[in-house]
């Protein structure tokens, strides 16, 4: 049935099953909702999703939360969150926000043109008002969207004016998963193709990803 909704303008259709049926707001739910994609090929448990999420929310009144499959889960709420007139099967989940530090940028770059420029190479970045917003003392940080379909970016090398090279690491903030061979976040080490592929040969020094690339609660 999915894939026959998904693929109706295919289809010759009958005079009843044409156009003639108009959805105004009169016939919307009033209520409102998250749609959310866990990054995980492990089966959801929806009353351990329940108790996770509500004392983090805090709703007045509670929330619902319905399973529509491919982990993706609906939120809810009697205050807005989701724009419901979107249907979810076009929902594009491959875009997700962090806070990213980055590392190892000499002092006299320690400027928000340069923070810009160099995040700008990560994703789409979140514009700051004011350099205080992405001032971390010895480092820079900054709001960038990642394509998910992408390994992490550990880091880049950087050309500054006088010839000298040199390597600015990136931390993350909130990683969900992190698969450390592929870089992936929708994914992690066991559920990886590649390791799945080794039937076991891979070892820990294998991996191109590590642990420094997330950014932990004292950081």
């Amino acid at each position: 049935m999915e894939a026959l909704t998904q693929n109706w303008s295919r289809l010759t259709l009958s005079d009843r099953e044409g156009p003639g049926c108009n959805l105004t707001n009169e016939d919307c739910s009033l209520e409102f909702s998250i749609i959310a994609k866990f990054l995980t090929k492990r089966v959801l448990n929806i009353d351990a999703i329940a108790k996770t999420f509500n004392p983090l929310w805090r709703s007045c009144n509670g929330f619902k939360i319905q399973n529509y499959g491919d982990h993706i889960i609906l939120f809810t709420f009697d205050n807005k969150r989701y724009d419901k007139e979107v249907p979810v099967g076009e929902i594009n989940f491959d875009n997700a926000s962090f806070w990213v530090q980055l590392h190892g940028i000499p002092p006299q770059y320690l400027t928000l043109e340069a923070a810009l420029k160099i995040s700008n190479m990560i994703g789409e970045v979140f514009q700051p008002k004011e350099f205080k917003e992405v001032d971390g003392g010895n480092f820079l940080w900054l709001k960038v969207k990642l394509d998910l379909s992408l390994p992490l970016c550990r880091g880049h090398l950087i050309s500054l004016e006088n010839g000298k090279q040199i390597w600015v690491s990136f931390k993350y903030q909130r990683l969900p998963n992190l698969c450390y061979w592929c870089g992936r976040l929708t994914h992690d080490d066991k559920d990886c193709e590649i390791w799945i592929d080794s039937k076991g040969t891979l070892k820990p020094e294998d991996r191109k990803f590590d642990s420094s690339l997330r950014l932990w609660p004292s950081s």
